[in-house]
């Protein structure tokens, strides 16, 4: 090949050449001008969508507090804690090692979690390996801080300082970028007192779900205040756009779009967490002594109907949720209907006694312990021949009452039923409420008249019944229950105030004092309840003692609900307190078992609050003979057995 010819060749290569560069370089410029031009919108959106994050700002659950400003409920800041699988990469087996003792998981669990994950975006076709994945959630800060301790001084089992440069910063890398927080807040709901009025204040849950495309999780109530007031408690949220690297952690805020939640309000309640406490220990010890299905007791003032305390036991930590049993949880102060037994001697005595159908001094005759009505026969636990309406109310006369009723007539004992609130809802700002059965007068049978004087026939919550004796405590007046006195905000400005609600007057004033007297009967020697006198104070009460009926079995045997509901000083009310057990064993007499636990309660109430005694050379000769044994004189059970009924 000639010299010519070779030449000819190289430069038809060196074009060939130049022609491939000039069209690699005229495909680079098309695709530079396609990214910066023609697609420069979409991939911008794309871009910002990627890099811009919008997080929401979870505004502080409101605090719940009792009337004299002890904390019941708070929120106590906590973080999600996240970790970036890529970065910790075959590290992993030595991270799970560290933080499974500080999150309390298992380290073969973590380790699974902290294995990189490849997927494909749906988007653009890419296959991704995940940088962020969730390893606990609401953990506490002080709990964050010894994950931080954990990864800093993380153990990689190797010399760092026989590593290179690039090595070592890797290893540095993965202690302190490897787990990070989210930045969204993630408090934890804190009660302080673990189970004190749990029934009240109820509990909270975490709620994941939808909103706008994203998922959102949020904290609401689920039971008690914590649910009929989560509007107020809750707060309004903010957000803010920020800008977020790989790892979802945040670089910087946009600070023209950020909005400020508003945090939630606190709740003040008529709680006092004193008497709670009195209350919820005295309830206890009867819990062992009687073993019965459940127990329950209410603090109230008759005058306001604020509720100073309110216990169900068996009760629940709502700190510790999932260790509850959901029978725990019920709050069937509100949520069970009982026929309610001698207790609801009140509505048809109070009721006569309004009407003037009878005075105190009327005599009846008990008819020696039976009486026959309507194919029927009523009985009284003891032989009584002739009462008069003061004494069928000491004894808890059965027959006495019905024999009340009949001279009331039908008409006018349903009224005053609905009238003392039986049948309605009392509006207590809690879950679950029921208003109870109160048949109307075309369906009552003709032993009805009979029945439902002394508490057969008809069922009713406890707090209705608490709500009625309280009634009689205030003169004739139905006051609504109060559970909440206020709403302040964080500052502790006054949001709303709630004043105490008088529902209606049931009784004249007069029939009212007249049922009173009466009621201070029952706790003194002819009455039913002597284990229910306060020394020092005069009490006025009711026990009630009703044998359960179960659908298909009619009234079953050793079944029973025992109560009593008493007031005191008597005459110038201070504190009602109500005591329900159902089922009790060892005893089931409500003067029996549910009058000393009252006595017990009141004792501790009126000397924490301060109450001056009514009788106060009484209160001097009990605390003198108190002193003289060295103890508080306590009467034996074969004493307490004379003077239930």
């Amino acid at each position: 090949m000639g010299e010519g010819a070779l030449g000819s060749l190289q430069m038809r290569r060196t074009l060939i050449v130049m022609a491939g560069f000039l069209l690699l370089y005229a495909g680079l410029m098309y695709r530079l001008v396609d990214l910066q031009v023609l697609q420069h919108p979409e991939l911008e959106v794309e871009a910002r969508r990627n890099r811009e994050r919008e997080i929401l700002r979870t505004p502080r659950r409101g605090d719940i507090v009792d009337g004299r400003g002890t904390l019941l409920a708070t929120s106590i800041p906590a973080r999600t804690v996240c970790a970036d699988p890529m970065l910790i990469g075959g590290y992993a087996p030595v991270v799970a090692r560290a933080l499974a003792p500080v999150l309390g998981v298992s380290e073969l669990e973590l380790q699974r979690r902290l294995l990189p994950r490849v997927r494909q975006d749906p988007a653009t076709g890419r296959w991704l390996t995940n940088r962020y994945v969730v390893l606990a959630r609401q953990v506490p800060l002080e709990q964050w801080e010894r994950i931080e301790t954990a990864m800093r001084d993380l153990d990689l089992g190797v010399d760092v300082t026989r590593l290179g440069v690039r090595e070592r910063r890797m290893i540095q890398q993965v202690r302190r970028y490897g787990v990070f927080t989210d930045p969204f807040e993630d408090p934890v709901r804190w009660y302080p007192n673990g189970p004190l009025a749990a029934h009240v204040l109820g509990y909270t849950r975490v709620w994941d779900r939808e909103e706008d495309g994203r998922g959102v999780r949020e904290r609401r109530g689920a039971d008690g205040i914590e649910l009929t007031l989560d509007g107020e408690l809750a707060g309004v949220r903010g957000w803010r756009v920020t800008e977020t690297d790989g790892r979802r952690r945040e670089v910087v805020r946009l600070r023209d779009q950020d909005v400020a939640p508003r945090d939630g309000w606190n709740v003040v309640l008529t709680l006092d967490a004193v008497v709670q406490d009195i209350l919820e220990r005295a309830l206890a010890e009867a819990m062992e002594r009687h073993q019965p299905r459940n127990i329950t007791g209410l603090v109230l003032r008759p005058r306001t109907g604020a509720i100073l305390a309110w216990a169900v036991l068996p009760n629940f930590d709502p700190n510790r949720l999932d260790a509850a049993p959901l029978e725990a949880r019920r709050n069937v102060m509100i949520t069970d209907i009982m026929e309610p037994g001698s207790t609801f001697k009140v509505v048809v005595v109070g009721g006569a006694l309004n009407d003037e159908v009878v005075t105190l001094e009327d005599v009846f005759d008990c008819e020696r312990g039976r009486f026959f009505y309507a194919g029927r026969i009523l009985h009284d636990p003891h032989p009584y021949d002739r009462l008069t309406v003061r004494e069928i109310v000491a004894k808890s006369s059965n027959i006495g009452a019905a024999k009340i009723g009949m001279r009331l007539g039908e008409a006018r004992l349903y009224e005053y039923i609905r009238a003392f609130g039986f049948g309605s809802l009392t509006g207590v700002p809690l879950p679950g409420e029921v208003p109870g059965t109160v048949p109307a007068v075309k369906n009552w049978y003709k032993i009805s008249i009979a029945q439902i004087p002394m508490g057969h026939g008809v069922a009713v919550t406890r707090l209705q019944m608490a709500m009625a004796m309280a009634a009689v405590a205030n003169g004739g007046v139905l006051m609504a229950p109060k559970l909440v006195e206020r709403l302040e905000d964080g500052r502790g400005g006054v949001v709303a105030a709630y004043a105490p609600v008088a529902v209606r007057r049931v009784l004249r004033e007069e029939a009212a004092r007249a049922l009173v007297e009466a009621l201070k009967t029952v706790p003194t020697r002819e009455g039913t309840a002597r284990a229910a006198a306060v020394p020092g104070y005069t009490v006025a009460g009711k026990t009630g003692t009703a044998q359960k009926a179960e659908p298909g079995r009619g009234y079953v045997p050793g079944k029973y609900v025992s109560s009593f509901i008493g007031f005191l000083p008597a005459d110038r009310p201070e504190v009602l307190i109500a005591i329900t057990l159902d089922e009790p064993q060892r005893g089931y007499y409500g003067g029996q078992v549910a009058a000393p636990v009252f006595r017990q309660v009141a004792e501790r109430v009126m000397q924490y609050l301060g109450v001056p005694p009514d009788r106060p050379e009484e209160a001097g000769s009990a605390l003198a003979a108190a002193g003289a044994k060295g103890t508080a004189p306590v009467r034996s059970d074969r004493d307490q057995s004379r003077d239930v009924n």
